[in-house]
């Protein structure tokens, strides 16, 4: 997403009634900085977490998950993060939770694809997408920053902006 599009898009979020809590472990995290850049945020963000440890990502869940960068996981950090959400808000407000979780490029062996997972959990439920990255196309920043714009759309889409 061009750079003008992404402010405009971050405006219409801020515009709109929901607020959230949103947490980024692995990667999405331009996402938090994006929202934060923009002025407004204070009507968007209630609290923005990057639990990046083990230890971080159970304390938030409650559990430690099988796989850390999962479908489940995703889904399951923003049910905790719309709880907490649910709690921030003032009474009446629209609240969402926002998690991603993600596999980026690193600078240690690993198994498995450079991948995102990303939820959005709102009184309707959870909705969730997917991210594939092909290994060795991207440096990490870039991978970050095409994980960061769906994290911005999925909030839009929750925002009813998109």
């Amino acid at each position: 997403m061009a750079a003008t599009d992404r402010l405009a898009l971050i405006d219409l979020i801020h515009d709109a009634p929901l607020v959230i809590v949103m947490a980024v472990t692995g990667g999405g995290v331009g996402s938090i900085s994006d929202l934060l850049s923009v002025p407004g945020a204070s009507r968007t963000i209630l609290e923005a977490t990057v639990p990046y440890a083990a230890s971080a990502l159970s304390d938030l869940l409650g559990y430690s998950p099988e796989q850390a960068v999962a479908g489940d996981t995703a889904n399951a950090m923003a049910e905790a993060c719309f709880e907490r959400a649910k709690r921030l808000a003032e009474e009446g407000t629209p609240v969402a939770g926002v998690a991603c979780t993600a596999a980026l490029v690193t600078d240690r062996q690993r198994r498995g694809d450079n991948r995102a997972h990303i939820a959005v959990a709102t009184l309707e439920g959870v909705t969730s997408s997917n991210v594939a990255l092909d290994k060795g196309l991207h440096d990490r920043a870039t991978e970050d920053r095409i994980v960061s714009d769906a994290v911005l759309q999925i909030i839009a889409t929750a925002s009813k902006v998109a």
